[in-house]
């Protein structure tokens, strides 16, 4: 996902901070499970210099929600190396999850990140797909874990 920092300069005009476009960023976990139009197909087009003749980009119906599981300490100084359990059961439970701060060593999945996991739901609506993040999030745990518990509470009901 592109998305780009700006700043409104004392004359009112807008000026452009930074551009990011990452793969690895929560902001981009959240929209890519709703991308309907296959990624690799707009990345190719997008290498061979043909995306104006693509079909318009589609999307599923739906929202999706993502919740950061964090090491005790980020973003300042935080421990690595703590087991991770509970993938297999957040995955049975329907959530989307993307490693950020992990690694695996000798067939154990460690923690190596201040941002270790992003835990998506997707669903009908806002609550379901936010209820599907969380119910995964809780299947999943490490030593030191955290996350927030107010993801969306502004925006439900």
């Amino acid at each position: 996902v592109l998305y780009a920092g700006l700043m409104i300069t004392p004359d009112g005009d807008f000026k452009v901070l930074e551009f990011n476009c990452r793969f690895g960023d929560p902001e981009t976990q959240v929209i890519l499970p709703l991308l309907e139009t296959p990624l690799e197909e707009l990345m190719l087009a997008c290498i061979e210099q043909r995306l104006a003749q693509m079909p318009p980009i589609a999307w599923k119906q739906g929202a999706a929600a993502t919740v950061v599981a964090a090491a005790l300490g980020y973003p300042g100084t935080y421990e690595k190396g703590k087991a991770i359990a509970g993938i297999a059961e957040a995955q049975a439970a329907g959530a989307i999850i993307f490693h950020a701060g992990t690694k695996l060593q000798d067939q154990q999945l460690l923690t190596d990140g201040g941002r270790v996991l992003n835990v998506t739901g997707t669903g009908e609506n806002f609550e379901q797909a936010l209820a599907q993040a969380y119910a995964g999030m809780r299947c999943i745990n490490f030593e030191g874990m955290y996350y927030r518990r107010d993801i969306g509470h502004r925006l439900k009901g």
